[in-house]
C-alpha cells in the first residue's frame, strides 16, 4: 500500500493550521464581550495608516462602523475554522472561509502593503497555507468529510 504524500502533507499543513486558528479564537474570547479590545487594536491601525491609503479607508468605512459586529465573528470565526480544519470537515470551503478572514485582517492593519508581511509569519506562510489547502484540500487522509 503506498502512502499519499501529498495528501499526508497537506492533513499535517491543515492540522497546523487548525491548531493555529483555534489557539488564536482561544486569546480572542474576550471580544465577545467586550469590542472595545478590538475597537482599541482598529483605532491604531488607523493612526499608522497613510492617508488616501487603502487601509485606512477599509478602516474607516467598513472595519470600525462594525467593530461590534467583527468583535464577535472573529473569535467564533477563528474557532470554528480551527476545528473545522483539525477534523477536516469541509476543507477547501473553510480554508478558502480563513484566508478571507487573514486577508481582511492584514488588510485592515496596512500588513499585508509592507515589505515586513513577506517575513511576518502570521502573513504570507498564513495566506499561502490557507489558499493552498482551499485549492487541494480535498478527499485528505484523516478527514471527517472527505
Amino acid at each position: 500500500m503506498a502512502i499519499d504524500r501529498q495528501g499526508t502533507g497537506l492533513t499535517i499543513i491543515r492540522v497546523a493550521l487548525g491548531v493555529f486558528f483555534l489557539f488564536e479564537g482561544i486569546g480572542k474570547l474576550g471580544w465577545l464581550f467586550d469590542s472595545s479590545i478590538l475597537a482599541g487594536r482598529l483605532n491604531g491601525w488607523l493612526a499608522d495608516a497613510a492617508a488616501g491609503s487603502t487601509s485606512r479607508w477599509y478602516l474607516e468605512h467598513v472595519a470600525i462602523p462594525g467593530t461590534a459586529i467583527f468583535a464577535r465573528l472573529v473569535p467564533i470565526g477563528e474557532l470554528a475554522t480551527g476545528l473545522a480544519l483539525i477534523a477536516g470537515f469541509w476543507t477547501s470551503i473553510t480554508a478558502f472561509l480563513a484566508f478571507l478572514m487573514v486577508l481582511n485582517i492584514h488588510v485592515a492593519s496596512g500588513a499585508l502593503f509592507q515589505y515586513a508581511f513577506l517575513t511576518n509569519g502570521y502573513g504570507l506562510p498564513v495566506l499561502g497555507s490557507t489558499l493552498g489547502l482551499a485549492m487541494g484540500g480535498v478527499r485528505l487522509p484523516l478527514s471527517l468529510r472527505r
